[in-house]
């Protein structure tokens, strides 16, 4: 009896391994995330030469484009459908509004140039597309206004003039032959130069990137990154989203370190506690203008005034301006989206700062970091009778730069903003937030303990909503 229970015993173990061991060998398992960040980096490959591919006489750069699309039917209508197109998000249902609104250059302000509607003489050297007109409405829908080369074409050979044509003295067959996967100076040509000049705008973007040093940006420098290998490209769209131009960012679009670095990167366990509420930026991004000064303040009331010029304090088509070097970034708790986007007819209250573009999160939100951002101050024009900013008509026929006279530059603007001009106008206080996510330092060069912690430290805790220094709580850095 034993003998045959013995047999019994061992014949279901074998049943059991025939049948488990293959279920279990091939059970759908999650993948593991390899620790190396290069195992996520774009693998570059080698452009096909266009040398001898592209052949003709180029009068325009819609004929270049044209010819673009003989080989890529897709892609001008894929960047069609980009931001980097459109100038326009997609549309967001904002509270107080009865119809879902779109934020970006086509439409809203800002606190630099103030606005790219009725002046596209200038705005449009930076847009990818062709053939802007002078107060006319602007074909989205004509696949030959797609700007190629802009993004491929050798800088050497290729730059964009007024109303985003090819600029002046452009060999159009040469750059068509000289296209290539973008670089770092395709997207620095424009995104370098946001604002009206080298490093204006972001304060982590500058012409220094181009060919960096370690020091000043560990990816671009160290390990020779391009723009690409961060804001991954699919079907013409780049990943990667700005604050100042979005209300509700799809994380999907949004690039972030743990595309690539590990959730919790460090052998200090001390270090990767903080990743519960810090942002790998706010320690590794510690200050911004470390190559070219940025611009922290701009006084548009002065301008029109006949005095000393000087790109760094004074312009009198600009007014007043503020430039620094080695900013420390403002801190605020950010989940990737916008509490509040100023838009085009909102009202403002003259006698507060109105923030233009408030990132959403507090100490309460369990998807909110402690972030770095450059501040920008500005002081720009509003219609003292109906309470909202006004975005004057600068360059072009008729445009302030011309006259210096800001009542028509704001008659001008109305039938292109829409927007009703009462006949009087004052000058209010802005701020807008933009974040800092290049300039990465190595690690010896991040923040230690004592530049938060400690009387000397740069962050301002109960502002963030804690009761004090949370190393005074025993090193727990939770929220409270």
């Amino acid at each position: 009896m034993r003998k045959l229970q013995a047999n019994w015993a061992v014949g279901t173990i074998g049943i059991l391994i025939v049948l488990v061991v293959p279920v279990i060998f091939f059970w759908p398992r999650t993948a593991q995330k390899s620790q190396d960040p290069w195992d996520y980096v774009p693998v570059h490959t080698t452009p096909t030469s266009h040398a001898n591919i592209v052949q003709g006489t180029f009068e325009t750069g819609s004929d270049v484009t044209r010819a673009c699309y003989e080989c890529h039917p897709d892609a001008a209508d894929q960047v069609m459908h980009t931001t980097h197109f459109t100038w326009e998000s997609k549309p967001f249902t904002v509270a107080g509004r009865d119809v879902p609104v779109t934020i970006g250059k086509a439409n809203q302000l800002n606190n630099f140039c103030i606005s790219a509607q009725g002046n596209q003489k200038k705005c449009n050297s930076c847009h990818a597309g062709y053939n802007w007109q002078e107060g006319q409405p602007y074909d989205y829908t004509n696949q030959d206004n797609v700007d190629c080369l802009v993004c491929h074409a050798d800088t050497n050979l290729y730059a964009k003039g007024d109303y985003g044509a090819p600029a002046p003295g452009v060999d159009l067959l040469a750059a068509a032959r000289s296209v290539a996967a973008p670089n770092r100076e395709n997207c620095g040509a424009c995104h370098f130069n946001g604002g009206g000049g080298d490093n204006v705008k972001h304060g982590d973007l500058d012409q220094g990137l181009n060919f960096p040093p370690a020091d000043l940006d560990v990816h671009m420098g160290a390990n020779d990154f391009v723009c690409t290998d961060c804001h991954t490209t699919s079907n013409h769209a780049i990943k990667g989203r700005l604050v100042a131009d979005n209300y509700v960012i799809d994380p999907d679009e949004q690039v972030a370190c743990t595309d690539c670095h590990a959730s919790s990167p460090h052998t200090d366990e001390r270090l990767n506690a903080h990743l519960q509420t810090v942002a790998c930026q706010t320690c590794h991004v510690p200050a911004v203008a470390l190559d070219e000064p940025t611009k922290v303040s701009w006084d548009w009331s002065t301008a029109g005034q006949d005095l000393p010029e000087d790109h760094y304090t004074y312009l009198k088509i600009k007014g007043t301006f503020v430039y620094e070097k080695n900013v420390m970034p403002q801190y605020l708790w950010y989940n990737g989206n916008l509490s509040y986007r100023y838009i085009l007819g909102d009202q403002i209250d003259p006698n507060v700062v109105t923030v233009l573009d408030q990132p959403a999160g507090d100490i309460k939100d369990p998807t909110a970091k402690i972030f770095p951002f450059k501040l920008h101050t500005a002081s720009q024009p509003y219609d003292k009778v109906y309470n909202y900013l006004l975005a004057p008509i600068t360059g072009g026929d008729g445009g302030y730069w011309t006259t210096f006279d800001w009542n028509s530059a704001f008659e001008l603007a109305v039938p292109v903003t829409g927007l009703e001009y009462s006949g009087q106008y004052g000058f209010a206080q802005t701020a807008m937030y933009w974040p800092s996510t290049h300039m990465v330092q190595p690690a010896a060069n991040a923040l230690q303990c004592n530049d938060c912690h400690g009387a000397n430290g740069r962050l301002d805790w109960k502002t963030l909503g804690y009761a004090g220094d949370p190393i005074l709580w025993g090193g727990r850095f939770q929220k409270k």
